[in-house]
């Protein structure tokens, strides 16, 4: 079985992929650059639910 060229349009599609494939790696890079710039900002705090231990499992004093 012989291999085929590749036909134009696969090139074409090729240097689509290529673009979109770049830009949603800027887009999650972006979000990674903002995320850490945040949490790293001297302004960051834990939101009120989490630092008094809300979610937490809380033991009644009864038995098991």
């Amino acid at each position: 079985m012989a291999l085929r060229a590749e036909h134009e349009i696969h090139e074409r599609r090729k240097g689509l992929n290529i673009g979109v494939g770049l830009m949603l790696g800027s887009f999650v890079l972006l979000i990674m650059v903002l995320t850490f710039s945040k949490i790293t900002s001297p302004e960051f705090q834990i939101p009120a639910s989490q630092a008094q231990g809300v979610g937490e499992q809380l033991t009644t004093g009864g038995t098991n």
